[in-house]
C-alpha cells in the first residue's frame, strides 16, 4: 500500500458518511496515472496553486480599486480568507478538507481585472455574456497550461457552482459556497471602515446584536453556526436567524459600499478600459496573444485575455494602446 492509497483508507475509517471521499472521485475527463504519493483532490489544490491564474489574483480588485495602503484585501487575499473559513467547517464536519480547499482556491481564477465592475463590462460587450464563475472552470478547463489542468468532477463542479442558481453537488462545495459569503461581507466592512466609507456604528444594529460588533466575532458567529447546523447533516446551511442577519447585511453593504460609495467612484472609468481593449481587440485580432488548445471564435479569444488581465497589465495596455506619447526628434 502506497503513500496515496494509506490516506484513502484513513478518509474512509475517519470521515463523515457524508463526505466526498477521493477514492471515490468520478474522476477526470483525461484519464490519468495516479499520484504515488497525493490523493487526487490533493493534487488538483497543488496544479491550482502553481497556475498562473492564481498568481494573478494578487493584482486583481477585490472591492477597492486600486486602493493606497497595503491592507486592503485583493482578490487572492480574499480567496485565501475563503479557503481558510471553508476549511475550518470541513474539518469540523469531518468532511473533505482537501477538496474543500481546492475548490476554494480555484473559485475566482475566472474572475476579471476591476473585480465585479470589469465582470459587468465584459457582460455587457461580449456576445452570451460573462460570469465569472463560468470563466473560472474554463480557466482550468481550457486556458492554463495545454488543454486545462484536467482537474476533478467534485472540484469543477464546485467552482463553478459556488454562486449562481445551481447548488454544488457536494458538501464540500456547498461549504465554499457559503464561505464565499462570509469571508466578502465581513472583509467588506473591514475594507470599508478602513478607507473611511463606513464607520463601526453605521452598521445595522440588529444585525449586530446576532453577528456581534467585533469583525472577528461576526465571522466565528457565522462559521461556528454553519457547523453546529450541518452536523450529520446532507446540507450545508445556516440557522434563520443568522442567515437572516447575514442577508441584511450584505443588503446593507450593497446600499452603502458597493453602489455608489466613494470606493466606487472609478468604476466607470475601469468599465470603459476594460470596454475600449474589448473593442480595441476584436479590431486588431493579430495582435493577441496565442491561446494554445482554448482559441476559438474572435469574441471568446479576446474575452479570454481581457478576463485574464490583472489590474495593473490593463492599465498598461490602455495606455500604451490610447495615451498619446509624446516624441523627440533625436
Amino acid at each position: 500500500m502506497n503513500l496515496r492509497e494509506e490516506q484513502e483508507r484513513r478518509e474512509q475509517e475517519w470521515l463523515s458518511p457524508h463526505a466526498t471521499l477521493s477514492a471515490c472521485s468520478r474522476g477526470r475527463e483525461r484519464p490519468e496515472r495516479k499520484c504515488k504519493v497525493r490523493t487526487d483532490f490533493q493534487r488538483d489544490r497543488d496544479r491550482i496553486i502553481h497556475s498562473k491564474a492564481f498568481r494573478r489574483l494578487k493584482h486583481k480588485t477585490q472591492v477597492f480599486i486600486a486602493p493606497e495602503g497595503d491592507h486592503f484585501r485583493t482578490r487572492l487575499t480574499h480567496t485565501l480568507e475563503v479557503a481558510q473559513i471553508a476549511r475550518t467547517i470541513a474539518r469540523a464536519l469531518r468532511l473533505n478538507e482537501d477538496l474543500t480547499e481546492a475548490i476554494a482556491l480555484g473559485h475566482d481564477l475566472g474572475h476579471t481585472p476591476f473585480g465585479h465592475a470589469g465582470e459587468e463590462a465584459l457582460n455587457q460587450v461580449h456576445p452570451g455574456g460573462f460570469r465569472h464563475n463560468e470563466q473560472s472552470l474554463r480557466v482550468v478547463d481550457k486556458l492554463e497550461q495545454e488543454g486545462g489542468l484536467n482537474l476533478t468532477w467534485e472540484v469543477r463542479d464546485g467552482i463553478v457552482n459556488h454562486t449562481g442558481a445551481t447548488e454544488p453537488q457536494t458538501l464540500e462545495g456547498q461549504i465554499v459556497r457559503l464561505a464565499d459569503r462570509i469571508a466578502y461581507v465581513n472583509h467588506d466592512i473591514d475594507d470599508a471602515i478602513r478607507g473611511g466609507i463606513l464607520k463601526a456604528d453605521d452598521l445595522p444594529g440588529s444585525c449586530l446584536q446576532v453577528l456581534g460588533r467585533a469583525h472577528r466575532e461576526r465571522i466565528n458567529t457565522m462559521v461556528l453556526d454553519v457547523i453546529h447546523n450541518s452536523l450529520d447533516s446532507s446540507w450545508i446551511k445556516m440557522s434563520p436567524e443568522v442567515q437572516e442577519s447575514t442577508t441584511k447585511l450584505r443588503g446593507f453593504l450593497f446600499q452603502t459600499v458597493y453602489v455608489g460609495s466613494l470606493a466606487k467612484v472609478e468604476e466607470d472609468k475601469a468599465k470603459k478600459l476594460v470596454q475600449e481593449l474589448y473593442r480595441y481587440y476584436l479590431e486588431h485580432p493579430g495582435e493577441l496573444p496565442p491561446l494554445g488548445e482554448a482559441e476559438g471564435d474572435l469574441s471568446r479569444r479576446v474575452c479570454d485575455y481581457i478576463a485574464g488581465m490583472t489590474d495593473t497589465y490593463a492599465v498598461s495596455r490602455y495606455s500604451a494602446l490610447f495615451v498619446p506619447k509624446g516624441f523627440s526628434l533625436s
